[in-house]
């Protein structure tokens, strides 16, 4: 079976599903996205590995597996979605230590967030794509706004509660963003923390 590599097109929520969120990724070669089901911590997980200017004050779980298997010169190489059933998404770590490879078993949530910290590729078998892949438009004015940042695509938006009304940050200063940012950040809110990130970046 050929595999099919992707790449991570952003993350949809929903206030009214109890924390369920849609973690959208995208075949590289074509249109189709895989959406998959899951937690608000491995979404939040996921985000702050997106959101490159927001670091935790203290290493989230990811980010200690991560820091343990630096310390033991383990390396993640690559994640594969290798089974779909029931509508639950079984995924694999391919690790290697020593030039040793080992295949581990992981939720597909956890591995992901795991590649993105290993700079690790993700892929799925044809197989899987044709059989759970969706296309979804994608209006093209947003497709810069898309790369490498948390989202609500358009057509799965009309599925979703809208956002609570977002606070104004239009008429603070860079200054005052900056030290918004790093209070989000210690606070451990890392929502806002992305909305006040995404006015800094327009400035």
């Amino acid at each position: 079976m050929s595999l099919v590599k992707l790449n991570i097109k952003g993350i949809s929520y929903s206030q009214t599903q109890n924390g369920a969120y849609a973690l959208i990724l995208n075949e590289i070669d074509g249109d189709r996205k895989l959406p998959i089901v899951i937690g608000a911590f491995e979404a939040q997980s996921i985000a702050i590995a997106l959101e490159k200017e927001i670091r935790p004050p203290r290493p989230l779980t990811h980010d200690l597996f991560k820091n343990f298997a630096d310390r033991f010169d383990i390396v993640v190489k690559q994640v594969i979605i290798h089974k779909l059933v029931d509508g639950v998404f079984y995924s694999s770590l391919i690790c290697e230590r020593d030039k040793i490879e080992e295949i581990i078993d992981a939720r597909t949530s956890d591995a992901i967030a795991l590649a993105l910290r290993f700079d690790a590729p993700i892929f799925t078998y044809k197989n899987i794509l044709d059989k759970a892949g969706i296309y979804l438009k994608v209006n093209p004015k947003k497709e810069e706004e898309l790369q490498d940042s948390i989202l609500v695509d358009d057509l799965l938006a009309n599925e979703l509660e809208p956002n609570a009304p977002r606070e104004n940050y239009r008429g603070k200063t860079l200054e005052e963003l900056h030290k918004l940012l790093d209070e989000a950040v210690s606070n451990e809110d890392y929502e806002t923390a992305a909305h006040i990130r995404d006015e800094i970046s327009k400035r």
